[in-house]
């Protein structure tokens, strides 16, 4: 039997995890004069130090290739250059995946989680995302004129680029100066405008003036590899370090989460946690729980922490909690566009990202064979040379020496990309568990997951598909890597990083874990604040919700311990 340390301090509020939504809250409530204490499982970030946005190929041994590229783990999923934020594999934190299905599950151990690499696409979602209009799925428990103004917030505090443009599909926002667009998505834009579909300016979470003490982006266009200005976002830079100065957070890193735990009233009274440097088992004692370690993550810990009172987790008395399990629906085309080859050798770097994209513009169309959309992500020209840049390229050509050399000199910066990230309708046989039989390295019971796309997914990829194709059509280039089957085409799920929906909201404690505050309806001293509780995935990437909805549920709180509600 393992001693259990209790911390002789109550904590105002525990959030555990400290990405988008565990920074909000640490941000939100320390602001307003709570002792917090925020539970990570990985290490402390050093920006300096992890981040790698200004490091050039040839100063690396092996331009980056090789076992030495990661110091945390002995090994690197994601390259040498990438800020360290998360893998696919952690050694002795096993999941499973369930006969039949195919699920990948990315998790980040380090200070700021996701945030200190994603791909900053922060996209509102839109009236009908929050109320569907096509009778298929759930109501969410609020609406979009109720999230708005928390939209605003987190816009104005994280600082999103983007214009105004009156689109239902792609609501406008507290927007930051957009960035010009480069010559491939000057193209793409031209194309789409024959073909009567928007390319807009994209909506990031990179700055183009300074905001709240961090600097206006330098366009240094490696923003994958972190950001030491804090030019784009990140959780670790923006909300969690500046609460570190305020005296009001406590930061447990290496703190691996086991379970919540509760008094005879169901209230929870700690925080289990096992320190991962030393194997022994800690309690922090607090008067209120955030719990925001990731869609999955979050789940797991509510199914874990059972008692007499929940035998079946925490809060889990509708059985929803683990249920409900989305990603975005992703597939992907390239195309070689003859108008790009020859151009003259121009700084393209720009933001980290696309400049423009495209939003969903078929709202409404009966004639599609699909329900809902997606948006369209673009890519092209003069990415930065290095290991296994040209692989591609020299697949294409016969030869070797100077003739392929030549050619691959033509065609560099001639090719466009296009990803579309789609909604998934949710469905009864995608779900996460716990598994029976595995723990893991610390003795928590591990996840197992079953997935599976449905025909309405299958058809939006072969949407995607065909419009990609038109798209590099009309600019006169060459579709390449089409496949025929929408079942090799389609992403694995969990491959593009959106888990939501699996502890959800909603009004009806029968059919939801959580409130419309994020709150459990059973423990009021518990709150969700990842893309667990969203009722569905629209076809907009999540983070920004996430912060959203953490920044109102964390004022919700910070209000009900006030008034002595919670």
């Amino acid at each position: 039997m393992l001693q259990i340390t209790r911390t002789p301090q109550v904590f105002d509020v525990v959030v555990v995890g400290s990405g988008a939504g565990g920074g909000t809250a640490v941000k939100v409530l320390t602001d307003l004069g709570l002792s917090v204490a925020l539970v990570e499982a990985g290490p402390m970030l050093n920006p300096a130090r992890d981040f790698k946005e200004h490091v050039l190929p040839y100063q690396v041994d092996h331009r980056g290739a090789g076992a030495h590229a990661d110091l945390y783990f002995g090994r690197q999923q994601w390259g040498y250059f990438e800020a360290p934020n998360g893998y696919w594999d952690i050694p002795n934190e096993p999941y499973t995946v369930a006969e039949g299905s195919r699920f990948q599950w990315f998790r980040s151990r380090i200070v700021g989680g996701r945030t200190n690499h994603y791909g900053r696409i922060s996209l509102r979602f839109s009236d009908y995302d929050f109320q569907p209009e096509d009778g298929l799925g759930d109501p969410w428990p609020v609406t979009y004129a109720e999230m708005s103004p928390w939209y605003d917030k987190a816009e104005g505090f994280i600082g999103v680029t983007g214009t105004r443009e009156g689109l239902r599909t792609a609501p406008d926002g507290n927007f930051l100066p957009p960035i010009a667009p480069r010559v491939h998505e000057l193209l793409i834009q031209k194309a789409c405008r024959k073909l009567s579909i928007p390319c807009i300016p994209s909506r990031m979470a990179m700055l183009t003036k300074p905001l709240n003490g961090r600097a206006a982006c330098h366009y240094c266009g490696q923003c994958g590899r972190g950001c030491q200005t804090a030019s784009a976002f990140s959780s670790s830079q923006a909300m969690i370090f500046p609460a570190m100065k305020t005296g009001k957070l406590t930061m447990l890193t290496g703190a691996m989460a086991r379970e919540l735990v509760t008094d005879g009233e169901g209230k929870v009274t700690a925080v289990s946690y096992v320190d991962k440097a030393t194997r022994s088992e800690r309690q922090l004692r607090c008067r209120a729980v955030v719990v925001a370690a990731s869609a999955c993550e979050s789940a797991r810990l509510l199914l874990n922490s059972k008692s007499p009172r929940f035998p079946n987790g925490i809060a889990n008395s509708s059985g929803v909690i683990g249920r409900n399990l989305t990603d975005s629906v992703g597939y992907s085309m390239s195309g070689f566009v003859p108008a790009l080859a020859g151009m003259p050798r121009h700084n393209s770097d720009g933001i980290g990202g696309m400049h423009l994209y495209v939003p969903w513009w078929l709202y409404g169309d009966k004639t599609k064979d699909f329900p809902r959309g997606y948006h369209i992500e673009i890519g092209g020209g003069f990415g930065m040379p290095q290991l296994g840049s040209f692989t591609a390229q020299c697949a294409r050509h016969e030869g070797y020496g100077k003739a392929l050399k030549d050619k691959l000199r033509e065609e560099y910066g001639a090719f466009v990309h296009f990803s579309g990230r789609g909604e998934m309708i949710p469905n009864r046989q995608s779900y996460c568990e716990i598994d029976p039989r595995r723990t893991d390295a610390w003795g928590i019971p591990v996840l197992r997951f079953h997935f599976g796309w449905s025909d309405a997914e299958l058809n939006q990829v072969r949407h995607m598909e065909n419009t990609f194709a038109s798209i590099i059509d009309t600019m006169g280039g060459q579709p390449l890597g089409r496949k025929e089957d929408p079942r090799q085409a389609i992403s694995v799920g969990g491959f593009i990083i959106h888990e939501a929906g699996t502890v959800r909201m909603g009004s009806d404690p029968k059919t939801s874990a959580l409130n419309q505050y994020s709150q459990a309806h059973e423990v009021k001293n518990l709150f969700v604040c990842d893309a667990a509780p969203f009722v569905s995935q629209p076809d907009k990437n999540v983070t920004l919700s996430i912060v959203a909805f953490a920044w109102r549920a964390s004022e919700y709180l910070a209000e009900e311990m006030r008034k002595g509600n919670v």
